[in-house]
């Protein structure tokens, strides 16, 4: 793994029992990194592979912090924003030399900041939207084999949980100088539009899947028995998609290896959601 592998040092793991934090947890164990604690409320109920030290403590709760951090090297920040600065100074009191923290993209810019000002030697992760989102569209597919939103044009480079937890224990893994201070704007491996998500879902479940354009209104109101106000919130960010792209890059794959899974290759693997 290179000079900097995380040989005899502990990471620890926030938000480990988290869709991502999970996952950072299973790529570290992966990386041949076996000194891991993991962040939990209830370890008797986390599941966590063996071998994989929990500490009871939860970034909402800074008090709970000082003995999960005792002796660690390097850290997998979860984001949360409103205790976020609190946490990292905790961290850099317990001598803490290096951060992958999951805080950036365009919304998240205060927290992005707060990393960076910590001055603790920091990695940043700035990804899309995720493709774990578009099991929102689960429901309509499996009913009707097709999508109804106001903005087929809107266009993004989503990118799967799973590559944004491999990235992050790939760069805690095998951590490099000029790491520190650098935000990844990690995405899939293309920019496709609504509708090309849409189609890119039927390539990988094996049946066709269509996109129709409907009004903001029926829109907001199929999303507020799941996302409540945040569905507005959603769609707006949508909207500003369509004038501004997400431009995909190839940066999963040149730390990492391997690239980031398409769509398609996504929607394949989680095909039982759609049926």
């Amino acid at each position: 793994m290179g000079a900097g592998t995380l040989g005899g040092m502990t990471v620890l793991v926030t938000g480990a029992t988290g869709n991502i934090g999970r996952k950072v947890v299973d790529h570290l164990l992966g990386s041949g990194v076996s000194d891991i604690r993991a962040l939990t409320t209830d370890p008797a109920r986390a599941g966590l592979p063996e071998g994989v030290e929990t500490a009871v403590g939860y970034l909402g709760r800074p008090e709970t912090l000082p003995a999960a951090l005792e002796g660690v090297d390097a850290m997998y920040l979860a984001p949360l924003p409103k205790t976020a600065e609190e946490v990292l100074g905790l961290a850099r009191d317990a001598g803490v030399t290096r951060l992958v923290a999951l805080s950036g993209g365009a919304h998240w810019q205060e927290l992005a900041d707060t990393v960076a000002a910590s001055g603790i030697p920091a990695a940043q992760l700035g990804p899309g939207e995720f493709l774990e989102n578009f099991a929102g569209w689960a429901g309509q597919i499996a009913r009707t084999g097709t999508v109804r939103e106001p903005y087929p044009d809107a266009a993004a480079a989503p990118i799967g949980m799973d590559d944004i937890a491999r990235t992050a224990a790939v760069l805690l893994a095998d951590w490099k100088s000029d790491h520190a201070g650098r935000m990844f704007p990690i995405t899939g491996p293309a920019t496709l539009t609504r509708a090309e998500i849409a189609e890119q879902i039927g390539v990988g479940i094996g049946r066709e899947v269509r996109y129709e354009k409907c009004d903001r209104a029926e829109a907001e109101e199929r999303l507020k028995a799941t996302m409540g106000d945040y569905g507005v919130w959603y769609l707006d960010l949508i909207a500003s998609s369509v004038d501004h792209p997400q431009q995909a890059n190839a940066l999963v794959e040149e730390l990492t290896g391997v690239p980031a899974a398409s769509v398609a290759e996504w929607a394949r693997a989680n095909a039982g959601l759609f049926s």
